[in-house]
């Protein structure tokens, strides 16, 4: 038998890492008037107009006039504009992160699409929720207890390796497995399903293994992106468009004035696992 070499990639999703031409990476590619009728985006903010850069007057937003808002005519710049529509975008996602470790991050990338001009963004608390997940994940798909059943069924432990023969194990059990993602009950108010909710493209690796007497230990890298950004679907889904917050977010990201670009979010951990010989 010959040895499986490690680092050893276990799995990977169709989806590419860093797809910068995905549907929910597109901006500045709508006009007032698509965005009006093919999306019914009229009433967007409480606060201002988008289209004609005027403030709105709270007491008549109930009376919209057509293609507009019956509001303060004064215009303001482009500029200002963006920033009252941002500052509303932060003020409603508090709606859907009240509570745990998390509820900070939306704004964190808020604001980061606001400035970062669509460079990819990194954050410590997105590695410990997806490690999070990934560890508290005790069902019989989960990926990581997939993988720990495999090393102690394959390992051949006279030889002190793990056979690559036996390669095929991992990519039939490991495709059917859970992939880490955020649409629990309660990532729908701890931050997380409004962060990053279900994930873009997932790769899972083994970085090493240690096989001593009847035991081995291993360390299990897992790479995960999403995209900050929505796409048509989203948007055209009422459960979606009912809020002013994902109204604000998609003129903000396709209107051709305004146009701040989506990003890619990055997140990564690495997990230690143990096992023996006769542990199935």
């Amino acid at each position: 038998m010959t040895p499986l070499q490690f680092p050893y990639t276990l799995f990977k999703t169709q989806k590419w890492m860093d797809d910068y031409g995905a549907r929910d990476m597109r901006y500045g590619d709508l006009t007032e008037a698509q965005l009006r009728k093919h999306y019914h985006l009229e009433n967007v903010s409480t606060r201002v107009n988008p289209y004609t850069l005027t403030k709105v007057i709270p007491f008549s937003q109930s009376q919209l006039m057509p293609y507009g808002y019956r509001g303060d005519t004064t215009k303001m710049t482009t500029q200002q504009c963006a920033r009252i529509l941002f500052d509303e975008f932060r003020h409603l996602s508090r709606m859907f992160a009240l509570f745990s470790p998390y509820r900070h991050l939306i704004d964190k990338m808020i604001t980061h699409m606001q400035y970062g001009n669509g460079a990819p963004f990194r954050d410590m608390l997105l590695d410990r929720a997806l490690k999070e997940i990934i560890i508290n994940d005790v069902t019989d798909k989960s990926t990581l207890l997939r993988t720990k059943n495999i090393l102690s069924s394959y390992i051949d432990w006279e030889n002190k390796i793990y056979p690559s023969e036996k390669e095929s194990e991992f990519r039939k059990l490991i495709a059917y497995g859970n992939l880490p993602k955020f649409d629990r009950f309660q990532d729908n108010f701890n931050g997380m399903g409004i962060t990053v909710h279900d994930t873009w493209a997932t790769h899972i690796t083994i970085k090493s293994i240690d096989i001593h007497n009847d035991y081995y230990r291993a360390v299990v890298y897992y790479r995960v992106q999403d995209h900050f950004g929505l796409d048509d679907d989203d948007i055209l889904k009422s459960k979606f468009s009912q809020f002013h917050f994902f109204r604000i977010w998609f003129v903000l990201q396709r209107y051709k004035n305004l146009g701040f670009k989506p990003f890619i979010t990055n997140m990564e951990t690495s997990i230690e696992i143990t096992g023996g010989r006769n542990e199935r």
